[in-house]
């Protein structure tokens, strides 16, 4: 074990799905990940062999919804007593506990928290279809009262393809009636559930002309046929990595990710509970898992010529583009494995 003047002084983050999530959101990046309950013991555990290694450690007990917990208050103290590095609130907060707790906004004002994300995906009963729970569309906008109440502002997010297009712009106005401030709309990456959305991506010349103004990064938007076009003449490899800080996700079946992606059998470090911790920490450092190995052999011009649409106007941005067309070669090797 590494004395503490040994210790690895990288920022690390570790992000642990504690109590799981009310939704089953279709467009999840992290996919759908079992709701087993993590217990204190666990997160104790956890921070405590990543001690041994690192110095700078913050500790989530959230991956997903945040304050899943009827008990938010003891366990964000519990967070920051456990990490060496302060956790940041960031944007987020449960809209599921915002309707049913009329004391958590007021937390949230505590800790610090100005401003709220919302994410809908349309109206009524495409919002309530996309989370995976009905009445979730009537909490959203009961959510959004009671934070502008709480001088709290909503943001809403506002996530757009084939199907629910025609909807956004009711979105929008709804939004404004309500005062929001802060509205934006996007299509979101490609990968964990999202990646099953692929044939609905929005097509570029079917985004309707009155959301452009909300849409995010609309001038560095491409369509899937620039992206070929401009990856096909790109030798080089993309191969996913943290730069000044590590962030690893981590499931309550005790398995470790990066965050680059949603957490696929290519992508996994190891697990905390029948691995050694010398060896996840080496991959870790070194950045060493099945999918990065193999990125390291296929060009972006090869997954271009081989996955790629070039017929497609379906958008997207280009890193976004790069990790849709690694993951669909990592699906491609692991359906043959199976053939």
């Amino acid at each position: 074990m590494p004395k503490n003047n040994e210790l690895n002084q990288i920022p690390i983050s570790l992000v642990s799905d504690m109590y799981g999530c009310p939704n089953r959101c279709l467009h999840c990046w992290l996919g759908n990940l079992p709701n087993h309950v993590m217990g204190e013991e666990d997160a104790i555990f956890i921070v405590d062999e990543f001690k041994k290694y690192f110095k700078n450690i913050t500790y989530y007990s959230w991956l997903r919804e945040p304050d899943f917990t009827s008990d938010y208050k003891n366990r964000w103290i519990m967070d920051n007593k456990l990490s060496t590095i302060k956790p940041i609130r960031f944007e987020l907060a449960s809209f599921y506990r915002i309707v049913r707790d009329k004391k958590y906004v007021k937390f949230l004002k505590e800790v610090g928290t100005n401003v709220v994300q919302l994410t809908f995906f349309g109206l009524k009963d495409l919002t309530d279809k996309y989370v995976g729970r009905i009445g979730a569309f009537e909490e959203l906008i009961e959510a959004t009262k009671i934070l502008k109440a709480n001088a709290i502002e909503p943001r809403w997010q506002i996530f757009i393809n084939e199907e629910n297009k025609d909807e956004i712009i009711k979105v929008i106005q709804l939004g404004e009636e309500m005062k929001v401030n802060k509205i934006f709309v996007h299509e979101g990456s490609c990968d964990g559930n999202n990646f099953n959305l692929y044939n609905i991506r929005i097509r570029k010349d079917e985004i309707p002309k009155e959301i452009i103004p909300y849409y995010l990064n609309y001038d560095e938007l491409l369509t899937e046929e620039e992206c070929v076009q401009i990856l096909l003449k790109d030798e080089s490899h993309y191969v996913p990595s943290y730069k000044e800080e590590i962030v690893i996700n981590i499931t309550s079946d005790f398995n470790l990710y990066f965050n680059y992606t949603s957490p696929e059998e290519a992508w996994l470090i190891g697990n905390i509970k029948k691995d050694s911790m010398e060896s996840i920490v080496k991959r870790i450092l070194s950045n060493d898992v099945l999918a990065t190995e193999i990125a390291k052999s296929i060009t972006l011009s090869e997954l271009a010529y081989t996955y790629g649409d070039r017929n497609s106007k379906r958008v997207f941005a280009l890193d976004d583009y790069k990790m849709y067309l690694l993951n669909k070669h990592l699906y491609a090797l692991k359906n043959e494995r199976h053939l």
